[in-house]
């Protein structure tokens, strides 16, 4: 099988050879990221005050992070600090063709027959609850929804705006990323993602399949009591960082159940972290049994971030090696 129908065949279920596989550093990658890029008009300022980095986004929110800490850091200064400014809030506006086109040369680059995502950026929570800053967002859930909600449309637009981009260069299908879950259970009840979310990402996913684009969602914590929801909206494949804060074998079932995927690393703080050996390659087996037939495995991005050495890394993917030559 090529890279991109072990991706494929992992995702729908239908006997994949292996497990996929995404690993950094010259291991084996079966799938070519693609990220839409900036926004026209759009140029990211960036500046050092002592020990900090301060950045913006497109969104015009300003960021900091320690300069030897995390790649991404916290929210310094939201945008949108009172609703007085929500009609007048100005939102990235992509140019569809000219994206289209850019997608469209660097699908047509890779010659590895690798699956093509393109990452779109985060989503609807991810952005808003940052362009309102992460208290007061939860707070406008209850006192003020209707503008919630509008601010919500604006956001939809832009992804729309990529989504469209996506389908047209004739991508395998779109990332994104949304963090709604604590160590255990979510942020938020879950008839409120019916409510405030679901309707938003089922108009959103339905455009990419439309297109026939596969759905990869990232979102770290447990949302085990949506995982149904988002599923119905159109989610194909689950990309968790943190996997063992779910009971894996019930969540196994519900994928092969729901013939959705899951696509994750070994847990970045349950297991990575220790830095025990046969304990890694111990649980990397175990996921890959578990999972076998639905799973996509990779590296995490930011080993420092965690305080995971590279070593610790190979050990989880050598055992991913090991476990496919031996099956």
């Amino acid at each position: 099988m090529t890279p991109k129908e072990i991706i494929v065949a992992n995702i729908e279920h239908t006997g994949a050879s292996r497990p996929g596989m995404t690993f950094d550093r010259e291991r084996i990658n079966d799938i070519n990221g693609i990220w839409v890029g900036a926004p026209d008009n759009y140029t990211q300022k960036k500046w050092i005050e002592g020990n900090r980095e301060f950045y913006d986004d497109i969104y015009g929110n300003i960021w900091v992070r320690m300069v030897e800490g995390s790649v991404k850091g916290e929210i310094y200064k939201p945008v949108l600090q009172d609703w007085s400014q929500l009609d007048s809030l100005k939102m990235p506006k992509y140019n569809v063709e000219k994206l289209t086109k850019n997608l469209k040369q660097k699908i047509a680059e890779n010659k590895n027959q690798t699956f093509n995502a393109v990452g779109i950026g985060g989503w609807i929570f991810d952005n808003a609850r940052y362009i309102r800053d992460m208290e007061v967002y939860f707070m406008d859930m209850l006192i003020y929804p209707d503008e919630l909600k509008t601010l919500h449309s604006k956001i939809v637009d832009v992804y729309e705006q990529k989504i469209h981009a996506a389908g047209k260069a004739g991508a395998d299908a779109i990332m994104i990323g949304e963090d709604m879950g604590t160590q255990t259970g979510l942020l938020f009840s879950p008839d409120m993602f019916r409510e405030f979310f679901k309707p938003d990402y089922t108009r959103l996913m339905g455009i990419a399949h439309e297109y026939g684009m596969k759905v990869l969602m990232h979102s770290c914590g447990k949302n085990w009591e949506i995982i149904d929801d988002l599923i119905d909206a159109g989610v194909d494949c689950f990309q968790f960082d943190q996997p063992a804060v779910y009971d894996m074998e019930a969540l196994a079932a519900k994928f092969r159940e729901r013939k959705v995927a899951l696509w994750s690393p070994l847990d970045i703080q349950k297991v990575l972290p220790t830095g025990d050996e046969s304990f890694i390659k111990a649980e990397t087996k175990k996921m890959c049994e578990i999972f076998e037939g639905c799973l996509i495995t990779k590296n995490y991005p930011d080993l420092l971030g965690i305080g995971v050495k590279k070593e610790w890394d190979d050990w989880a993917y050598d055992e991913i090696c090991k476990f496919w030559q031996e099956n």
